[in-house]
């Protein structure tokens, strides 16, 4: 078994230091590859371009907060805010630690918890939210049906929290992953946003399960 896995870890390896998307991370100063998903999707699904106040839930280690830093243009040391257009602001949130990244506000707790929710309703001052970005999972087990309703229960907390604070033209996009729990989570988004659909960049890697849910416009 050991010699196993010593094969899968060295083909990991392997793939991960030639890996195009790893190279161009560390080309372009982002700490994780991940970042070229969410990248792509803001780009072919335009999510980002008038938003002000992201929420960025499983946020560590901090690409995704990153590329909202730079994408709201934040942490410039020459940016004027306008008087009448409040400044952009991104939260993120993370059981585990993450670096600081130019004007993002970082809350470190439980996402499930009444604490970390509370402290992130504060950090967005009561301003509607234009978008909530998940990269969220829970710790896998290994079995299947356990896995698939953490991960429904993580996924319909942040839906949750998108209906409420959420601008009614907001959007929200969230990791998932094909298997069990999938569909009750694509029929969550349907139900919720006016326009919905499953996306799956070509950054993720395509022997993964996971998939990205995109949500458009909350319904009324």
């Amino acid at each position: 078994m050991a010699g196993k896995s010593g094969k899968v870890n060295k083909a990991w390896l392997h793939d991960h230091v030639n890996d195009p998307y790893v190279k161009l991370a560390q080309k372009e100063g982002y700490r994780a590859r991940a970042v070229y998903k969410l990248k792509e999707i803001d780009e072919v699904h335009h999510l980002l371009a008038k938003a002000q106040v992201v929420v960025d839930l499983g946020c560590a280690p901090g690409a995704w907060c990153q590329y909202l830093s730079r994408r709201l243009g934040l942490g410039k040391a020459d940016t004027v805010a306008e008087p009448d257009r409040p400044t952009p602001k991104v939260v993120g949130v993370d059981l585990l630690p993450m670096e600081s990244v130019p004007g993002v506000q970082f809350i470190q707790g439980d996402f499930q918890s009444d604490a970390v929710l509370q402290a992130l309703q504060q950090a967005v001052s009561g301003r509607p939210v234009d978008a909530v970005v998940s990269d969220m999972a829970p710790n896998l087990s290994g079995h299947a049906a356990t896995d698939a309703a953490r991960m429904e229960a993580l996924i319909e907390m942040a839906v949750d929290f998108a209906q409420t604070h959420l601008r009614p033209e907001g959007v929200m996009v969230a990791k998932v992953f094909h298997g069990p729990g999938y569909d009750p989570l694509a029929r969550l988004f349907r139900q919720t946003f006016r326009q919905s659909k499953a996306y799956k960049p070509k950054a993720s890697r395509s022997r993964s399960a996971e998939t990205f849910l995109i949500g458009q416009g909350l319904r009324t």
